[in-house]
């Protein structure tokens, strides 16, 4: 894992090197990811695009982030792929408060005891086919891939880890990389809170309850295999097909 220090942005890092279960790695330059794109400087861009040899950007924001905060500078240059694809259900920022108390008792039921483990599985019940077609992005990148939402921490935390799953990375080292967002976690919640679009919710818990804990992660990946038969078993059920899991396996690897 190496951390990418860009003026623009506080959550960048390249998977590349995470130790792999057979005893090798991932490939470096393959797979990045990232918090919001939108301040990116002009010396970020330039790095981004002709240092790690980007190709592909994957915001996996809802539509409502996405038309509320400004596009990136990346959007500019027509040789740079960009696809969304939302974890969260489009009307999740519209809802009715009514409905936001059914969508939190759900999640209460799906893991009572860590309401961020609780929303990942939501992730995994409610929108596989945004994680399916994210990671078919990145298997489809000529270049680097960059996968990113606000923070880089929740809805890219849970790609990047079943991409890492799918490339053989070491349990260990996906819970590893998932917790290492906590070290710049001021950084980002300050960044978020010079946003309009999630000021708002930032401070209405303690800082500490946004931190990235190594055992939401760990429980995350114990459930989706004791419940839904593994990472592997919930893409191919969404329509990821073995080509595609070798595929992407290769290219993380190669």
């Amino acid at each position: 894992m190496l951390w990418l220090d860009l003026e623009g942005a506080v959550n960048v890092r390249d998977v590349g090197g995470i130790p792999t279960d057979d005893g090798g790695a991932i490939a470096r330059g393959r797979l990045l990811r990232s918090d919001n794109l939108q301040n990116l400087s002009p010396a970020d861009v330039t790095y981004l695009v002709d240092h790690m040899r980007l190709s592909t950007v994957v915001d996996l924001r809802s539509t409502f982030e996405v038309t509320a905060e400004a596009p990136s500078p990346l959007t500019r240059l027509g040789h740079i792929t960009h696809v969304n694809h939302s974890l969260l259900p489009e009307h999740g920022f519209a809802a009715t408060e009514e409905a936001l108390l059914v969508r939190r008792k759900r999640e209460e039921e799906r893991y009572p005891g860590d309401p961020s483990c609780a929303h990942y599985l939501g992730y995994v019940e409610e929108r596989p086919d945004s994680i399916v077609a994210a990671l078919r992005a990145v298997n489809q990148a000529s270049g680097a891939a960059l996968v990113h939402c606000a923070a880089g921490k929740d809805r890219t935390g849970v790609v990047v880890a079943f991409a890492l799953s799918v490339a053989g990375a070491r349990r260990e080292d996906i819970i590893r990389d998932y917790a290492a967002t906590g070290e710049r976690l001021s950084r980002i919640l300050e960044r978020l809170r010079n946003s309009a679009t999630y000021a708002g919710s930032i401070d209405t818990v303690p800082e500490d309850h946004h931190r990235p804990r190594a055992e939401t992660m760990e429980a995350f990946l114990e459930v989706v295999d004791k419940r839904y038969g593994g990472v592997t078993n919930v893409l191919g059920k969404n329509g990821f097909t073995d080509d595609e899991l070798d595929s992407l396996y290769r290219r993380l690897r190669a």
